[in-house]
């Protein structure tokens, strides 16, 4: 594969793609819009901000969310605002290319009630650590002296990967191993995970169109959030020493997803 990626792992490829289910890319092909979208309402959509939000901790359920965007249902502020956010930037994103610019204001639109704005679209300029519940240090991310460079790898791929030709086994590769990488440089001060989220999909429906916004990735993620959490970890403790060998069970979540199409809610 293409030898000018800077960040982007690609020695998992041949692997990744023989354990790939037969049938994924039929199942892809079967995605479609609910009922329920309209106009001004994407069913889809909410499904992913409201799960995504929940990896969060938020607390709020999806009916809850479908009747106050489909229905007009009013809540307290504090129970929709930060999914709503998270929502527009969904929207945002299909009417957009990903690119740098574009990753920025997203991140812009997922933090406005998160955090200052000055730090909206930031890169953080701080040490960041993941932290368990019991106060013990889980991960450590790029040190900030380091984050625009790694930042600026990160973009010389993901432009590198627009537009190439790619088979759709190589399209949900790189699409995971992007969400990876992001997560794992933690560039931001807050929001990193569900950016992650948002650039999988995003990059997906750059390469393969409007069928990746149908992708219930975000509930997967949700419903497995303990093995989610455990495949991010398996990488190790320290940026600088991550063994990306580890990531094939993560990489792997994301076809499961799309294998699970007919599942209920």
């Amino acid at each position: 594969m293409n030898k000018e990626f800077k960040i982007i792992p690609i020695n998992l490829l041949n692997e990744y793609t023989s354990k790939l289910n037969p049938h994924v890319f039929e199942k892809f092909n079967q995605l479609e819009d609910s009922d329920l979208s309209i106009e001004i309402f994407s069913f889809y959509t909410s499904v992913s901000a409201v799960f995504s939000s929940k990896i969060e901790g938020e607390n709020i359920d999806l009916d809850s969310f479908i009747k106050y965007k489909r229905f007009g249902n009013e809540y307290l502020p504090d129970y929709t605002q930060k999914i709503d956010d998270l929502y527009e930037a969904y929207i945002f994103a299909m009417k957009n290319i990903i690119n740098e610019k574009n990753l920025n204001l997203t991140h812009s639109l997922i933090t406005k009630h998160i955090l200052k704005k000055t730090q909206q679209g930031k890169f953080r300029t701080n040490n960041m650590f993941v932290v368990t519940k019991d106060g013990k240090i889980e991960y450590v991310a790029t040190a900030p002296e380091k984050v625009k460079e790694e930042m600026r790898k990160f973009y010389s791929d993901l432009k590198i990967l627009l537009v190439q030709e790619l088979t759709f086994g190589e399209v949900l590769y790189y699409a995971a191993m992007i969400h990876l990488v992001f997560v794992k440089i933690h560039p931001f001060n807050d929001g990193n995970g569900r950016m992650a989220r948002l650039i999988e999909k995003w990059f997906i429906a750059q390469k393969l169109g409007e069928k990746a916004w149908y992708v219930q990735s975000e509930k997967n993620y949700y419903d497995l959030h303990q093995t989610y959490y455990q495949n991010i970890r398996k990488l190790g403790l320290d940026y600088e020493e991550l063994d990306f060998e580890q990531s094939l069970s993560f990489l792997l979540m994301l076809p499961n997803a799309i294998n699970k199409i007919n599942s209920n809610f």
